[in-house]
């Protein structure tokens, strides 16, 4: 299996490229006018956001206690309540993260520890509204839920309370050591990013009443790696309860993580990453107190997805508590949550890799596959056409084929979808929809990035919108439900959308991964 986390330095370049080129970007914008000041009381106190065409914005509100100090490397804890009336018409600090000059998508936000905040919109005057809850995506090493391209504004005015939020990567959400290991024994460990988005969701469950959402209604969603943290929500226990639907864009879900101790031959544990780690930044021998004693620059090192540091950061963790192994793995045996469910993935994932490259890429994929090459050609026909398209299908489109499938299977209602269209200012570049090209249309944000949308793209993003909206309010998207007869799923192009089978390559692509004789 393609062992995309573990080994993500080898796409990772790939997927950072294709996410800035295919967002292209934040335009400069004007100042904007004061907004209108607006009172709402949650659980903790009372917040004051503000109203901007129809739509009420609050930002920055905590839903976990900074996690610093002692609380660095444990499980959220419930935010403090305070007096008084709290501002929230600013964002929060983004996560610990690098920022990067390559990828204009990001914030410009300060990044700090105390980054456990979120940001709600909501229509004035909603009552018991639906609710999406995104997960935002970035390799869990980068990424924000303020990101401009996630304003959630134009999804609200459609009559959903959208709410996004920030949750600890790299080292500070997702690190293992003995030393950790050893100490608070009823504590799950090492995925404390996953922990956080299941405390943001507690968060909804307990306080979007008040903001005019039903916390029985709730959709998360999430791209990259926030679908493959969606699928991870479906199949952890102690999240089932937190939503209600689930939509996974672009999440992969074949990832091979590695086990919390003692792992397979051959491969660290994420204990053993974590003391390589600890014995680089000069701790050997390091206890608890000695670890979070490290500077934040320390754990923070040079992580980015171009920089996976992969000897010594473990990423997500198969800890046997909250993750038990991958996506595909949980589905196959039919513990996920039976939600109703779309997923799918971008027409060209990684086709934007220079035309150079692609047979070095193919060829990687190849061998962390394992797969005979002499059987991927025959699936793919020629040469060429494997090194186009082998690692898009191998890292994102047939894992959500098989998510699809696996669930069709179980008997939950599902929704399959192929993401293709391209904007007309990219058409001669771009073959196919790259990685994340997908974002600003499901968010309809197009006006937040460079390139100025046309017509048709921005009726595109309506369109896309539209649906993601039509399944957060009614379960469905509006197009058939997978069917394993006919397998087929929406699919997008520059002419539009219309239902279409699978590709063959893809069913056979998961047919071959799945052989036990392959």
């Amino acid at each position: 299996m393609l062992d995309l986390s573990r080994t993500r330095h080898r796409v990772a370049p790939l997927l950072a490229i294709a996410a800035s080129l295919a967002a292209c970007g934040a335009q400069s914008q004007t100042p904007p006018a004061p907004l209108t000041p607006v009172e709402v009381s949650v659980q903790e106190g009372a917040l004051r956001g503000s109203v901007d065409d129809g739509v009420r914005i609050f930002k920055g509100v905590p839903y976990a206690l900074p996690p610093v100090g002692d609380l660095r490397w444990r499980p959220p804890q419930a935010a403090q309540a305070w007096t008084g009336v709290r501002d929230a018409q600013a964002f929060g600090p983004d996560c610990m993260q690098n920022r990067v000059g390559w990828d204009d998508t990001q914030t410009k936000l300060p990044v700090s520890e105390d980054c456990l905040t979120l940001n709600v919109w909501t229509p004035e005057g909603a009552k018991r509204a639906p609710v999406m809850v995104w997960i935002h995506g970035g390799g869990f090493v980068m990424g924000s839920g303020s990101q401009p391209v996630f304003d959630g504004a134009a999804l609200a005015r459609r009559g959903v309370v959208v709410v996004t939020f920030n949750y600890r990567l790299g080292r500070f959400g997702f690190f293992a050591h003995p030393a950790l290991s050893a100490e608070h024994a009823d504590d799950p460990k090492a995925n404390y990013g996953f922990m956080d988005q299941m405390a943001a969701l507690a968060w909804v469950r307990a306080n979007i009443a008040a903001l005019g959402g039903d916390p029985k209604r709730v959709t998360i969603f999430g791209q990259s790696a926030g679908g493959g943290s969606v699928a991870q929500m479906m199949l952890i226990p102690g999240a089932r309860d937190l939503f209600q639907q689930a939509i996974v864009q672009s999440g992969g879900g074949r990832d091979v993580w590695p086990l919390l101790a003692a792992d397979r031959p051959g491969k660290a544990s994420a204990e053993a990453i974590g003391v390589a780690f600890a014995e680089k930044a000069n701790a050997k021998a390091a206890d608890a107190a000695t670890l979070r004693a490290l500077p934040a620059a320390k754990l923070l090192g040079k992580l980015d997805l171009l920089n996976m540091e992969e000897a010594i950061f473990s990423g997500p963790v198969i800890d046997g508590r909250l993750v038990t192994g991958s996506a595909v793995e949980g589905f196959t045996a039919g513990r996920q949550a039976k939600v109703p469910l779309l997923v799918g993935a971008n027409s060209d994932e990684l086709g934007i890799i220079p035309g150079f490259l692609k047979g070095m890429f193919a060829g990687r994929t190849i061998a962390q596959l394992g797969l005979p090459e002499d059987k991927l050609l025959a699936i793919y026909g020629s040469k060429s056409a494997l090194n186009n398209d082998l690692p898009g299908d191998a890292t994102f489109v047939e894992p959500a084929h098989a998510l699809a499938q696996r669930a069709t299977k179980s008997g939950q209602p599902v929704w399959s979808y192929s993401f293709g269209y391209v904007a007309q200012a990219k058409r001669k570049d771009w073959r196919g929809a790259p990685h994340s090209s997908d974002l600003g249309y499901a968010f309809d944000t197009l006006d937040k990035l460079k390139d100025p949308p046309t017509a048709a793209d921005q009726a595109m993003a309506k369109s896309w919108a539209d649906a993601w909206v039509a399944f957060a309010k009614t379960g469905d998207p509006g197009w058939a439900r997978n069917a394993l007869a006919t397998d087929q799923r929406m699919t997008v192009t520059n002419d539009g959308m219309a239902m279409a089978a699978t590709p063959e390559r893809i069913k056979a692509l998961g047919a071959l991964r799945d052989s036990p004789a392959r």
